[in-house]
């Protein structure tokens, strides 16, 4: 029993939290509030709330809603440079994964110099040390999905050469972090689930990756069983707010499996597809091929109790062989009605799969050294076109 733990984020979790934003100590007097290009925040009136809270805690704002529903490097340096010009002291991800995310890359490119990808791993990324401490940020999700709001990292696509790749480092954790269920009441049915599966994938593959230990263990398992038990009804309906905060506590619980062990291959194959097909909503691309990646992984003989141990949280209690995990997961996406997403609507073709496989190994390979098992190019390839419809 060995290991180093870390995960620094003061987190405000349940119903109405947001409410409380300006009773907190805050970490600057400038905002930039950092939100998508699309009107729900608007729309719901989850900016204005926002904006209300950081007016009684006496802080200025400036809104910047740009981000993409896959954030791209050139939004990131507009944001910092809109940072550095308006003397902003600290960032708001207001927002998914994708406000959240882009939100810490502006963090760390308005205190610092030169290009982001300067200093991504992976790819044309310099992977150089980054010299500055990103601002402080406050993650407020009005999603439950990517668990960012827990976690360091951030996912950045570079357009012009296809490349999508994390990055994160002790110092882009949130500061602060709101969780509110209530303001996930508006997620359509088809994201929420989407959502949900991201949020089960990062536990999944989180229970699965070699470099698991106790405590990435027990936020993955609780988090697994969470969903298995709520994301069916919280897609069902919105407004079942018992199921909606299982579904959101899952979320946040699946961040801190990010930041305690990782992510696998399974999200470096996913990204490489959204990489090219930034319409192909992540949690569906993940969706997409999860059937068959289960199942290489349920046949490779490595990871058999761990298998069993996801498809029990998962709520098929009498599992006692590893397919019993695909099983529960297949009726799972059933039970959400994300059973059939097909890779050709959203523009992808059989024959260009292995560019996918490529883009995965060579954008954010390390991912692959984590797998449980070995997973080759040749391997990764028939799981996509086991995936293909």
């Amino acid at each position: 029993m060995n290991f180093n733990y870390y995960i620094p984020t003061k987190i405000l979790f349940g119903a109405g939290k947001l409410g409380e934003l300006h009773q907190q100590e805050l970490p600057g007097k400038k905002a930039l509030i950092v939100t998508t290009g699309g009107q729900s925040v608007k729309k719901y009136g989850y900016l204005a709330k926002v904006e209300k809270e950081l007016d009684l805690a006496g802080v200025s704002h400036i809104l910047f809603d740009k981000i993409l529903p896959n954030p791209i490097k050139d939004h990131v340096m507009e944001g910092a440079a809109l940072c550095k010009e308006q003397g902003i002291d600290m960032v708001v991800g207001l927002g998914g994964g994708s406000s959240i995310d882009a939100a810490k890359a502006i963090a760390v490119m308005a205190a610092n110099e030169g290009d982001y990808w300067d200093y991504i791993s992976g790819g044309s990324g310099k992977g150089l040390p980054v010299p500055n401490d990103p601002l402080p940020v406050i993650a407020i999700t009005t999603t439950a999905g990517t668990g960012t709001e827990a976690d360091p990292w951030t996912v950045t696509t570079k357009t012009e050469t296809n490349e999508k790749i994390g990055f994160g480092y002790d110092k882009t954790y949130p500061v602060l972090a709101v969780v509110d269920p209530e303001l996930m009441r508006t997620v359509p049915k088809n994201l929420t689930a989407y959502q949900g599966f991201d949020a089960l994938f990062h536990s999944t593959e989180g229970y699965l990756n070699n470099t698991s230990y106790v405590m990435s263990d027990m936020y993955a398992l609780k988090a697994i069983e969470l969903i298995g038990k709520s994301l069916a009804a919280a897609v069902a309906n919105g407004d079942d707010m018992e199921a909606r905060s299982n579904v959101a506590l899952a979320n946040t619980l699946a961040g801190m499996v990010e930041s305690t062990s990782g992510c696998t291959s399974e999200h470096s194959l996913a990204h490489a597809i959204s990489a090219y097909h930034p319409n192909f909503e992540h949690g569906a691309a993940l969706i997409s091929i999860s059937a068959a990646y289960y199942t290489y992984f349920a046949n490779c003989g490595a990871c058999d109790q761990r298998m069993i141990d996801m498809a029990k949280a998962l709520g098929k209690t009498d599992a006692d062989k590893p397919m019993d995990f695909v099983d529960a997961l297949a009726a799972l996406q059933k039970a959400c009605g994300v059973d059939n997403i097909q890779m050709s609507t959203y523009g992808m073709k059989r024959e260009e799969l292995p560019k996918y496989v490529e883009n995965a190994r060579d954008t954010m390979g390390g991912l692959f050294q984590v797998d449980a098992a070995p997973l080759s190019n040749a391997d990764a390839l028939k799981i996509l076109e086991a995936s293909y419809k």
